[in-house]
């Protein structure tokens, strides 16, 4: 089965990328940065997301972010799901923050439970054939629309339709240029129906 080990976000300041994720998230090997000139614009195809077990967990994550120089797209608010907000980092990379937890379960902590990239596709039946082909395990599918899969890496993957993940994000769906980001795993290299890189470790 192919593991996603981390997320590789390309930032033209490494530096800068490096100290928001750590001021912001505290994120350490899920996410890692390398110097990229690749150029985009608009909606990159995809979202990075913070699971946490409880609303004041989220309101931190959120805060913190903000402090370190995010933007904010949707504040935290409660909802029919649970609570959280959506941001964009100094990069460029749009981060939600979430719990399905609407009620405080202990202490405040910073804990976050997974890290989940999703891939905006524009055939998800097609994407999840495509991975499925390369060795990885659907864990929840609803239809053409979403696909969970499992793993035991330090991040989760999804698939969710393109248009239908821009305005979970609060974005517009159209854009161009790279996805800026590469996907760190074992086994070989290849690339996804949408374009997103997978680079062996």
């Amino acid at each position: 089965m192919t593991t996603l080990d981390s997320v590789v976000l390309e930032a033209a300041d490494v530096v800068a990328t490096e100290t928001f994720l750590t001021e912001a998230f505290g994120l350490a090997g899920q996410v890692r940065v390398r110097e990229s000139a690749s150029e985009s614009a608009g909606f990159r195809g995809f979202t990075l997301s913070l699971t946490v077990g409880q609303p004041s967990t989220v309101t931190s994550l959120f805060d913190s972010a903000v402090a370190a120089g995010a933007t904010v797209i949707k504040p935290v608010t409660k909802s029919l799901w649970g609570y959280g907000g959506v941001l964009q980092a100094p990069d460029g990379t749009i981060w939600k923050v979430a719990t399905s937890a609407k009620k405080e379960t202990g202490p405040a902590t910073r804990a976050i439970d997974s890290v989940v990239l999703l891939i905006g596709c524009e055939d998800v039946a097609a994407s999840k054939k495509f991975y499925v082909d390369h060795g990885l395990t659907v864990g929840r599918s609803f239809g053409r629309k979403y696909v969970e899969f499992e793993g035991d890496g330090q991040v989760r993957l999804g698939l969710y339709g393109r248009k239908a993940l821009a305005k979970d994000a609060g974005v517009p769906m159209e854009g161009t240029g790279s996805h800026r980001i590469a996907l760190a795993a074992d086994g070989s290299d290849f690339t996804d129906p949408d374009g997103f890189s997978w680079e062996s470790n």
